[in-house]
């Protein structure tokens, strides 16, 4: 089973950014925590991260052609306004678990909204840096 971890705007700045609420771990720290992860799933985890809409739209699609079998994917603050990255997932139709490290359920009115819910298989919010492997997990097994 091939995974692709997918990380919109900001995730690069995990450890930085707003600590109290997204953690004091990396986004380095993360990505070695999922390979191990993976790996005792038995399974092959590539990782994207980018800033830019377009870029993540570019990733989607290049998931399809890459035989991509699930992705788990913050799409963070594009969560909330990006009908262009809801198409390309509804496009490509690979299963996708739509991970939030905080409680956005618990924030402001605009953290809401998502684009993204309906389209994903499951969405996983508020458990920390711990959802990326819960999704993966979920992708794997089912639970």
């Amino acid at each position: 089973m091939k995974i692709l971890v997918l990380n919109g705007p900001n995730i690069n700045m995990l450890g930085i950014r707003e600590p109290d609420i997204y953690g004091r771990q990396s986004y380095e720290y993360l990505v070695e925590t999922l390979k191990k992860h993976a790996a005792e799933k038995g399974v092959e985890v590539s990782f994207y991260q980018s800033n830019h809409e377009g870029s993540l739209v570019d990733a989607i699609q290049q998931a399809y052609f890459d035989k991509i079998d699930g992705i788990v994917f913050n799409p963070a603050a594009y969560t909330h306004t990006s009908v262009a990255i809801a198409d390309a997932l509804k496009a490509v139709g690979i299963p996708t678990v739509e991970v939030h490290i905080s409680d956005v359920a618990a924030r402001e009115d605009f953290r809401q909204i998502s684009y993204i819910r309906g389209i994903a298989v499951k969405t996983i919010a508020g458990k920390g840096l711990d959802g990326y492997s819960l999704a993966i997990d979920f992708l794997v097994d089912g639970e």
